[in-house]
């Protein structure tokens, strides 16, 4: 809003203090834009209630049908039985459909798994899984670290753990290899170090890493200061950059505007840049944008796959790059690393591959061995053998997306070939989180966890961004 004011020569000010009337016409615009944004909220969130509910019945329906498919079908139904060597597999990350995934698959190998969370998503509905032996809440590391290992090394000891995962959201990665030192003596950790993490998830200092093995990288620059990037010589430099947040956040990921531009100084104003709060300015790369997963043990990869980079990261469908791979290969092996590793990846017309990413963590694509035998014993040291090729998803196994994601893509679509196209992705891929064998997660994340996330945020009048169904959570400014 423009505000016109004309001083007089009586009143009184300095170039640094507003006359009152203009000041106190700020604050009350300042109010009226607070309310009437707790107000959009509200709404948003009834509205999307409203949605959810009138899908409802069809859900309803298809996870009733399914569980009396499965009692009809008990007798005739092969029982899982426990694995010769059996282990008990502790799983954080209980609120993602990744989570989900790697309990369904140590599950049918027959071992025991318990699954984590943090206090705030105890709703999750992954713990109705029939792959879920118990479920437990510990608090936030990001907000209590100690509590968190101590509540880790808890469980570690009460259920006689044999195995740790983290399924790590970003935030928690890294106290999650804080916990590793304290919770070895007691379990496997299948996680790095904790300055590995650290470097992993750096974006300036993975790139400098990769550099520094010979691979390639884009060119990064840290950024502790809005100045440097004023100062910097696009014109000598001749590429374009793309600003990223070393620390994660799930709002300004999303923003991929590229430098330079008209109007900089004042888009950079609105970023918290800092020495506390460091970004990096990297290269922007035109290409194809692929995500990887891997799975590695003392620098050898047990368990990798590939896809082509979607939409808000959604969907995945395996594909095969001899290129990514043999990056992905020589960097873990150069640094001998055991845990698991993410890649986001960038391929240009020549062929060429560039990492714009690591996360030392598990990737949503792992969701495509849904139906692969292997994964367990890819995650277990008893699993390892000198002449096992790494698993990847089977060659019958299908594109895998989330419904609910699905269903509001379909309100924007605007032409006969878009729907199409939607039409043909539904049908020829399978849902991520609905299994005919363990349906109950299906419904439980949809009209538990997601709904009470919901009205707890309205309750709290609290924005958010967007529902991110996969994992589990609603996207907010400073959150996790």
């Amino acid at each position: 809003m423009k505000f016109e004011h004309k001083l007089s020569s009586h009143t009184p000010h300095t170039p640094h203090t507003l006359p009152f009337h203009i000041t106190l016409r700020s604050k009350k615009m300042a109010q009226i834009l607070f309310v009437r944004g707790r107000v959009v909220t509200v709404f948003k969130t009834l509205g999307t209630l409203l949605l959810l509910l009138i899908v409802f019945p069809v859900s309803l329906t298809f996870v009733l049908a399914s569980l009396l498919w499965n009692l009809i079908n008990t007798p005739f139904q092969k029982k899982v039985t426990p694995a010769k060597n059996a282990k008990n597999i502790l799983l954080t990350g209980a609120k993602m459909t990744k989570a989900l995934q790697l309990a369904r698959s140590f599950h049918a190998a027959g071992h025991r798994v318990f699954l984590v969370e943090s206090h705030k998503y105890w709703l999750s509905g992954h713990r109705f899984s029939n792959a879920v032996e118990g479920f437990y809440t510990v608090p936030a590391p990001q907000k209590d670290p100690e509590g968190y290992c101590q509540a880790l090394l808890d469980i570690v000891k009460k259920e006689n753990i044999d195995v740790f995962i983290p399924v790590s959201s970003p935030v928690s990665s890294y106290y999650s290899s804080l916990a590793k030192p304290l919770l070895a003596p007691h379990c496997e950790v299948l996680h790095f170090d904790a300055d590995i993490t650290e470097m992993l998830d750096n974006k300036y200092s993975f790139c400098q890493k990769a550099r520094a093995l010979g691979l390639s990288a884009p060119k990064v620059f840290l950024i502790t200061d809005r100045q440097q990037i004023l100062d910097f010589d696009f014109l000598a430099d001749g590429s374009k950059y793309i600003l990223k947040s070393i620390s994660y956040d799930s709002v300004t990921r999303l923003d991929l505007t590229k430098f330079p531009f008209e109007g900089m100084e004042s888009y950079l104003k609105k970023l918290p840049i800092s020495k506390e709060k460091p970004w990096v300015m990297q290269e922007f790369i035109k290409g194809q944008e692929y995500c990887t997963h891997s799975t590695v043990r003392k620098g050898k990869i047990r368990l990798h796959c590939c896809s082509k980079s979607s939409a808000f990261q959604v969907n995945y469908e395996q594909v095969d790059n001899p290129k990514i791979y043999a990056w992905v290969e020589h960097f873990v092996k150069e640094l001998n690393l055991s845990g698991q590793i993410s890649f986001d990846f960038i391929q240009t017309e020549d062929g060429s591959v560039y990492p714009i990413e690591c996360n030392p963590r598990t990737h949503t694509a792992i969701t495509m061995f849904y139906n692969h035998p292997g994964l367990a014993n890819a995650y277990l040291k008893d699993g390892e053998s000198k002449n096992d090729r790494p698993i990847a998803p089977l060659e019958n196994s299908l594109p895998t997306y989330w419904t609910y994601h699905e269903l509001w893509r379909l309100t924007g679509i605007k032409s006969w070939g878009e729907l199409v196209g939607w039409v043909n992705k539904i049908r020829k891929g399978t849902d991520a989180i609905f299994q005919l064998s363990d349906p109950l997660p299906f419904l439980a994340v949809h009209y538990w966890q997601i709904p009470l996330l919901l009205l707890n945020n309205m309750r709290q009048l609290k924005g958010w961004v967007k529902i991110d169904f996969n994992i589990g959570k609603l996207v907010e400014v400073g959150g996790d």
